[in-house]
């Protein structure tokens, strides 16, 4: 007979004494348990003890927490948090440096807990570790554990950042501002000034007179990837909460100072692989620095504007040599709106009306102005090439630059922020200072090639646009590492490819329609399915790593989950760092029973999104959560690293509760799979050699016994 739910059975340790083995009643106040252990140890002053967890974080057990015990955890006694606090604020402020050093050790330790957190900053700990600071008499170790413990406290978020000292960010901003200090040193002032900037709007101004972006760049020229990583931190903080009026500035002292071509040469071409969050922070600079483009893009032109004409009449006249104009106004009149029909322009009038839809608004005029300017040949022969084609087979240059804008806003995201969890920077962006401009002149291009490859009219405007998005998305996909390298991925994405592409994508959902096909694949659908399903198990019990999502993601916080071999539990536990490979069990302290699992949710309806939901720059990490719901109303909360093993996961828990596998993946998978069985079987057919008497006629194609052999 099972025990009882609020049952668990756990160890409990204390030095130089044989471990308790205890039923811990779930229902008993925590005070009860914690002085029956005392008595068992003949330990007076209840009071002043708490149980920990023996292994991983080694968190304190609360009232709230206690939930999360599971049988066979084993605890630890220690003396209680506020005692725990008390003791080691008097040690911190002892003389005796070893003393204090010891001290300084533990609580950097310690602080990571909420509860010890609470009761340190209740005694004013958080003071105590500032004037430590302000006072420049700590070095080395010393403060490095200052600064960790002072950055975990305030993590909590239960002591506003605004009550921060400008003494204290004086001394912070002269660490990260001396051009030799320690690394762990370095580190953690970085971090602590990413997070006044973000934390507080009145820090970021202080912050931003004691350090300027061009001190930053030097940090990105070390070896160390984890201080290029904070410095490039720093930078996008300072970039995100700066006024609008102050970024456009700030994005010109970057490229005064060479960020760009740093950034490539000492991080994405170092020697060094890039880390997921060194990944995370290129991608957030790179929507940072496109969205500098959103004001150009959200503003209509003003057709009365005369400056804003004369940029379309540059246009013209690099076109078309417009020094040999016509005197008349008459004549004028009529040879500028010829030009601007062969420009392709919609309103041959007033092509100023083009641009008054928002977006792309002025950024299409932008791009437009560029090309004739800097790339003047291509421009003149994509001009002058339509405009000698057939009325029906010209490419309109103006509204294909309008158009092709805005598909380059939407596929780059120009104007929304940047998701946390991505990772989607793409290296060839950071090799050229004008790198939007010269994107848009390769496409540009790309759009004429195949408006001439596709013989389009007029009315086949859209299918083009269609065609060059699939063209742009394809080769960015890729991720070619310099603008060459994506013209390359370009010319092998040709109209005939693209077809051929959508063809041989189609054929799992085309392909094979007739009535003996289709019997065919209902009788092998099954028989893939167990296939898929022993698939997902197989990676379950391998196992996957999964990141704690906290305030400061360089400090990363990982656990590990996989599936026992006999199906029958699901094991999981914290780690001090991402693994190499697969985690023994036996390192994994935590488990539950597959049994008692009641149902997988996902996204909007994981408890752990319900409170990050409305943040916008959680919106791709809504879509890799998912949570195992399990007796007695607890819940074990995942962040997928990825959409594959976020379907994986999803996908093999569903089948292990004995419901449908319903994930994109596993829809592709049947797809393919039974494509290419089929595939097999009829080959098999075909290359039957026929006897010289003919065999009997089944009666019905279902007749044939097909024997399906996976191997």
């Amino acid at each position: 007979m099972p025990p009882p739910a609020d049952i668990v059975k756990v160890a409990i340790e204390w030095p130089g004494a044989n471990a308790q083995l205890i039923e811990m009643d779930q229902k008993r106040p925590l005070s009860s348990i914690i002085r029956e252990v005392c008595d068992g140890w003949s330990l007076s002053g209840a009071e002043q003890f708490a149980l920990r967890y023996a292994d991983g974080p080694q968190l304190y057990i609360t009232e709230q927490s206690r939930g999360e015990i599971k049988n066979g955890t084993i605890l630890r006694l220690a003396i209680s948090p506020g005692r725990a606090a008390r003791q080691l604020l008097e040690r911190i402020q002892s003389h005796g440096i070893d003393a204090r050093l010891e001290a300084l050790k533990e609580l950097a330790k310690l602080s990571a807990d909420p509860t010890f957190a609470a009761e340190f900053i209740n005694m004013e700990g958080i003071g105590t570790l500032a004037r430590l600071v302000e006072s420049g008499t700590h070095f080395g170790e010393m403060l490095a554990f200052t600064l960790t413990a002072f950055l975990e406290l305030m993590d909590h978020g239960i002591v506003s950042w605004d009550l921060i000292s400008l003494s204290f960010i004086k001394q912070i901003a002269g660490y990260v501002n001396q051009p030799m200090v320690d690394v762990s040193i370095l580190q953690r002032s970085l971090a602590i000034l990413e997070s006044m900037v973000l934390n507080s709007h009145s820090l970021y101004h202080r912050v931003a007179q004691e350090i300027t972006v061009g001190q930053l760049i030097g940090h990105l020229q070390v070896s160390n990837q984890e201080i290029q990583t904070y410095a490039i931190a720093l930078i996008n903080a300072l970039f995100l909460k700066a006024p609008e009026d102050r970024r456009q500035e700030m994005a010109s002292t970057l490229a005064q100072k060479h960020l760009r071509s740093i950034i490539l040469n000492h991080v994405i071409r170092g020697n060094r692989p890039i880390k997921a969050e060194m990944a995370h922070q290129l991608y957030v600079l790179q929507v940072l620095t496109f969205n500098l483009l959103e004001e150009r893009m959200m503003t209509k032109m003003d057709p009365n504007d005369q400056t804003q004409r004369d940029i379309i009449f540059e246009l013209r006249r690099i076109a078309f040599d417009g020094e040999n104009d016509p005197t008349g106004t008459e004549k004028r009149k009529a040879m500028y709106t010829k030009d601007y029909k062969m420009l392709g322009f919609t309103n041959h009038v007033n092509p100023a009306m083009d641009f008054t839809q928002t977006p792309p608004g002025m950024l299409a005029l932008d791009n437009m102005l560029y090309l004739a300017k800097v790339h003047q040949d291509t421009y003149i022969r994509i001009v002058l090439e339509n405009s000698s084609r057939e009325d029906k087979h010209e490419c309109p240059f103006g509204r294909c630059a309008i158009e092709l804008t805005r598909m380059l806003c939407e596929i780059l995201q120009v104007g929304e922020l940047p998701n946390e969890g991505c990772n989607d920077y793409h290296p060839m962006f950071f090799t050229h200072d004008r790198a939007w401009e010269e994107f848009f002149c390769v496409c540009i291009q790309l759009l004429n090639k195949t408006w001439k490859e596709m013989r389009a009219t007029a009315e086949d405007f859209n299918k083009v646009m269609q065609v060059v998005r699939e063209q742009i998305t394809r080769a960015l996909a890729m991720k070619p590492s310099s603008l060459d390298q994506l013209k390359n991925k370009l010319r092998g994405l040709n109209y005939s490819e693209i077809l051929r592409l959508r063809q041989s994508e189609r054929m799992s959902q085309d392909d094979f329609q007739s009535p003996p096909i289709i019997e065919l694949r209902e009788r092998i659908q099954p028989e893939i399915l167990e296939l898929i399903k022993q698939q997902r198990f197989n990676r379950l019990c391998e196992g996957s790593c999964f990141r704690k999502l906290g305030n400061r993601r360089r400090q990363e916080k990982f656990w590990f989950c996989r599936l026992s071999l006999n199906h029958k539990v699901l094991h999981y536990g914290d780690l001090d760092e991402s693994p190499q490979g697969e985690v023994p069990f036996e390192l994994l302290s935590d488990k539950i029973p597959v049994s008692d699992i009641k149902s997988v949710v996902t996204g909007k309806d994981c408890p752990h999104m319900k409170e990050k939901s409305a943040l916008k720059q959680n919106k791709e990490v809504l879509e890799l959560a998912f949570s195992v719901l399990y007796d007695p109303d607890e819940t074990l909360n995942f962040v997928a690293p990825n959409k594959y093993e976020y379907c994986i996961w999803t996908d093999g828990l569903c089948a292990l509760l004995g419901r449908e596998m319903g994930s994109d993946l596993t829809r592709s998978d049947l797809d393919t799979l039974i494509s290419m069985e089929m595939k097999l079987r009829l080959l098999d057919l075909e290359n039957i050699t026929i006897p010289e008497a003919p065999p009997p006629v089944p009666k019905e194609p279902s007749s044939y016994n097909f024997t399906y052999n996976y191997s």
